[in-house]
């Protein structure tokens, strides 16, 4: 299971796997029971773990960094419930979150997912990014497919009949 598959839906607890995804939503499996399920986009929204920020007193981090802490940290987890343990838990770890912008609610779902991902035993790390030189030869060929395009539509735009207003 990889990392960049998962993802947090709204309106339902727990971690999900993104199976496969359609025009009006995805096909996710839950990392808790196993089971599968179609989620409308309609209805939920999809967070990525990869994309999920946490505010520091610096620069805001990926969620990534705060799970490697907590992987890296001899600290015992504490109960989700307790939100005193959760603040002092992260106090420890994590000293640069910026508690007063990362409400407890937050933090207590941290705990729940980092669990979550232990029991399933996810490497946690983001996606490769491509290099820079990479993407410079990319950006150099799309001008001349650009120009290449533009040659071969030289037709006028179209006009649009709209209906006109009656006084």
């Amino acid at each position: 299971m990889e990392y960049n598959k998962l993802a947090s839906v709204t309106g339902k607890s727990g971690l999900f796997e993104l199976i496969s995804s359609k025009a009006d939503g995805a096909v996710v499996r839950s990392l808790e029971d196993n089971t599968s399920q179609f989620v409308s986009s309609r209805i939920h929204s999809f967070s990525h773990l990869e994309s999920i920020e946490v505010f520091t007193v610096k620069d805001n981090v990926n969620l990534s960094e705060v799970f490697l802490a907590m992987k890296a940290s001899t600290e015992k987890l504490p109960d989700a419930s307790d939100a005193k343990a959760v603040k002092a838990y992260f106090g420890k770890v994590y000293p640069d979150m910026d508690f007063s912008r990362v409400y407890a609610s937050d933090t207590k779902k941290m705990i729940k997912w980092f669990e979550v991902l232990v029991k399933n035993n996810v490497e946690i790390k983001l996606s490769e990014v491509p290099q820079e030189g990479a993407e410079a030869s990319v950006a150099k060929a799309k001008p001349t497919e650009q120009k290449t395009a533009s040659v071969k539509n030289n037709a006028p735009a179209k006009k649009i009949n709209s209906p006109r207003k009656m006084a």
